[in-house]
């Protein structure tokens, strides 16, 4: 079971701000960036793999977690003040992150996971390194990328003054990367872009939005925790996924919400209003992302992207029909476990999506309410996900009942 510190742990980035020495017209926190991220070093890795290149997605999925349990324990630390300290004082850097290693000894009881946090951390700390992989450059580009993005959303209400020397040097540390094809249609304002601007819309739209709460959490924060907590709870399985899992997990949990960019967040029991409802709601969400989000998509992705966002919580696999067309089949666990974990399928454990779907919310709701901050759609969100889970009931090898109570536990 993934430890409740780590996941309490994971659970802070909702409650860091960035840029909270500018003008911010919206709520800016570093899990928002960290999804935002994700999604556009999955847009430059996709043009990059169209080229016949390679990404190590293994690599970056851990990376993303890593970087995020990094800024948190650093969140006192402007990230200029920390590249200052990194190029000019390498040791007192390594040191610094020695330290933060510190913090997580006690928090991650994965010996595996917590050694790959350590490897992440030494790569880091190496100055002396000129070969950068291709993955690492894919990753730090969506890093700079998203931070601009950030700028230029909050400029309109901030002094050129202010912003404009920041903007700069953002800008030209990007030129680094401008040979990555995806890079320069992000710059050029190309498709890619205009789809990163609808799924920015998911920054804006704040969950349970009928209630106060605190942390606040958006749309788009929400996929990114999900998208951790499946990789932790895949972990837990005890399982070797293949390659092709692993991705196909992490990233349909963190495209999960993607059609509300264009539909909004539809709250639960809206949805649940009437029996035929639910079908009703998804066959429109199809209906609008085939008419707006499809058309900025690049065809070397775009039938990846909506094999994750339909039955997003299916566990299913691809095969490939009679005229060679790939659809997905729903399977069960046991199926997809023993017959289907190879990449050849393609499998996803849509499931386990939904599972960590449901803890996201569970901890969006009780932790409001051991705030203070309560109200009776909160206690009564909690309450449901509880129930919607009998003693003993498993999850694609997680006894869910188990995972929940363990974090309710003082």
């Amino acid at each position: 079971m993934p430890g409740k510190k780590l996941i309490l742990k994971i659970f802070e980035g909702f409650s860091i701000q960035r840029w909270n020495d500018l003008v911010r017209p919206f709520a800016l926190v570093e899990m928002d960036k960290a999804a935002e991220k994700m999604v556009c070093a999955y847009i430059i890795g996709k043009y990059e793999e169209s080229e016949g290149k390679k990404i190590d997605w293994e690599w970056m999925i851990y990376a993303s977690l890593f970087d995020l349990l990094r800024k948190i324990t650093l969140s006192d630390i402007k990230s200029p003040v920390q590249q200052m300290i990194r190029e000019k004082y390498p040791e007192e850097y390594k040191k610094l992150n020695e330290w933060v290693f510190s913090k997580y000894k006690d928090i991650i009881s994965d010996d595996d996971l917590l050694a790959r946090f350590s490897d992440y951390l030494d790569l880091d700390s190496d100055l002396t390194r000129t070969d950068f992989s291709l993955t690492e450059r894919v990753l730090e580009a969506a890093h700079k990328f998203a931070t601009l993005r950030e700028l230029e959303m909050i400029a309109p209400v901030n002094e050129k003054e202010r912003i404009d020397g920041i903007h700069w040097q953002l800008r030209n540390r990007l030129q680094d990367y401008t040979d990555l094809k995806g890079v320069r249609s992000f710059l050029d304002r190309g498709r890619p872009f205009q789809f990163i601007m609808k799924l920015e819309q998911l920054r804006f739209q704040t969950r349970w939005n009928q209630t106060p709460r605190v942390p606040e959490t958006s749309v788009l924060g929400h996929c990114f925790f999900v998208a951790v907590a499946t990789l932790l709870l895949l972990r837990d399985t005890g399982e070797k996924p293949c390659q092709k899992r692993l991705f196909n997990d992490f990233f349909s949990a963190l495209f999960h919400d993607l059609p509300e960019s264009v539909t909004r967040d539809i709250i639960s029991p809206v949805k649940q209003a009437t029996n035929e409802l639910p079908g009703i709601v998804k066959q429109i969400e199809d209906e609008i992302v085939h008419a707006e989000l499809v058309p900025l998509m690049d065809s070397f992705y775009v039938d990846e992207i909506l094999y994750f966002t339909s039955d997003e919580f299916q566990n299913r696999i691809l095969v490939t029909e009679l005229d060679g067309r790939q659809s997905p089949l729903a399977v069960s666990y046991e199926e997809l476990r023993d017959n289907y974990n190879s990449d050849v399928y393609s499998p996803v454990d849509g499931k386990l999506v939904r599972l960590a779907d449901h803890l996201s919310a569970f901890l969006e709701a009780d932790s409001s309410i051991k705030y203070g901050i309560t109200s009776r759609q909160l206690t009564g969100g909690r309450d449901n996900i509880l129930k919607s889970y009998l003693s003993g009931t498993k999850i694609n090898g997680i006894d869910a009942m188990q995972l929940f109570w363990s974090i309710m536990e003082d």
